[in-house]
């Protein structure tokens, strides 16, 4: 498996071994929450993939989270209660394919005002 889950108490520089996986294939948009200051992650740095954004820096990542929060109305991620940890891998899998299919669809493309204008709802019904 490819990715995972941590604790809600857990900081966000758990998921550096991933990113680091990853290093040569992908670029990773996150907060200041990734970036490793302390602990095991600090002594390497953060892997190159990483890139930290500041507010109002990499809109790409608003972007990204709109369309998850969509998807989360869609879906309804806020009434998820799944008996087994292999069932609810299998709903955010779901939730994930989903996210690559409505992009692929419609892509994300501004239009002649440069905005991206993102409409899920006919996926609703």
């Amino acid at each position: 498996m490819d990715w995972d889950t941590a604790k809600e108490s857990d900081y966000d520089t758990v998921f550096q071994p991933i990113i680091v996986r990853y290093e040569t294939q992908s670029l990773i948009l996150a907060d200041r929450g990734f970036h490793a200051k302390s602990g095991f992650h600090a002594k390497s740095g953060d892997p190159s993939n990483l890139k930290i954004c500041k507010r109002g820096s990499w809109n790409d990542r608003m972007l990204v989270e709109t369309v998850l929060s969509m998807l989360t109305t869609i879906c309804h991620l806020k009434k998820v209660a799944h008996r087994t940890w292999a069932h609810l891998q299998a709903r955010l899998a779901f939730v994930n394919a989903a996210f690559n299919v409505l992009v692929q669809w419609r892509g994300l493309k501004p239009d002649q005002d440069q905005m991206i204008r993102l409409s899920i709802a006919e996926f609703s019904l």
